[in-house]
């Protein structure tokens, strides 16, 4: 009897299982490290206000990461192709670019390299009288806990309580698109299409059809 054909996803996980995760390392320090160069050139997009254009990009990068760290279970659910191997490569970078678009937004908005004392106290100020940078620090803040424990360590120590704290990523990717569609001016499609992405990828996550079970009434024997 003739050997069954692979499927499609089934060639793509296997040219994927030849891809290293600590590539996508390479990739988003490089795209970082290019972006720093371009907006210390004043090149392109840079050419006007470039720490504003280079705090937003880091920022973008983030978002744009973590709903692809969202993306990983519904791919694998509905068409078979696992990117599980990649994603936590894709949370820290995630974390990374967020760390960039602070310290942008601190050390050269806020002016932190010359006076670091008054830069703290600006982002304490900015942060309770703009709501935009207060769901922006929140997602900063509860983000910090899930990159440190983005190792196999603590994933043996914390055992199902890691499941359990990594499941705050489902607050802060809508913080993160929320933080975007507030900084935004003007009407934007751009932040809601995030958000409405967002919105999707969670319900698919959701159990419907246990849910649903589980609200009926039982039946009767």
């Amino acid at each position: 009897m003739a050997a069954k054909a692979p499927t499609f996803a089934q060639r793509i996980n296997k040219g994927l299982r030849r891809v290293p995760p600590w590539l996508i390392y390479v990739i988003g320090f490089a795209w970082m490290g290019w972006e720093f160069w371009r907006a210390l050139s004043a090149i392109g997009p840079y050419a006007v206000e470039p720490i504003n254009v280079l705090e937003r990009e880091y920022g973008l990068r983030a978002l744009q990461l973590l709903v692809a760290g969202l993306v990983v279970t519904p791919l694998m659910r509905w068409t078979r192709v696992s990117l599980i191997r990649f994603r936590r490569a894709i949370g820290l970078m995630a974390f990374y670019f967020v760390l960039a678009h602070f310290a942008v937004f601190v050390l050269l908005d806020l002016g932190g390299f010359f006076d670091p004392g008054y830069a703290l106290a600006q982002v304490w100020t900015e942060t309770i009288k703009r709501p935009y940078i207060t769901v922006g620090m929140a997602a900063l803040v509860l983000l910090i806990p899930l990159a440190l424990t983005s190792n196999d360590w603590a994933m043996r120590r914390m055992r199902q309580g890691w499941k359990q704290m990594h499941r705050l990523v489902y607050v802060i990717v809508p913080l993160a698109g929320v933080h975007f569609l507030w900084l935004a001016k003007g009407f934007q499609i751009e932040p809601i299409l995030y958000l409405v992405g967002t919105a999707l990828l969670l319900a698919l996550r959701v159990d419907w059809r246990g849910l649903m079970e589980r609200k009926s009434p039982n039946k009767a024997a």
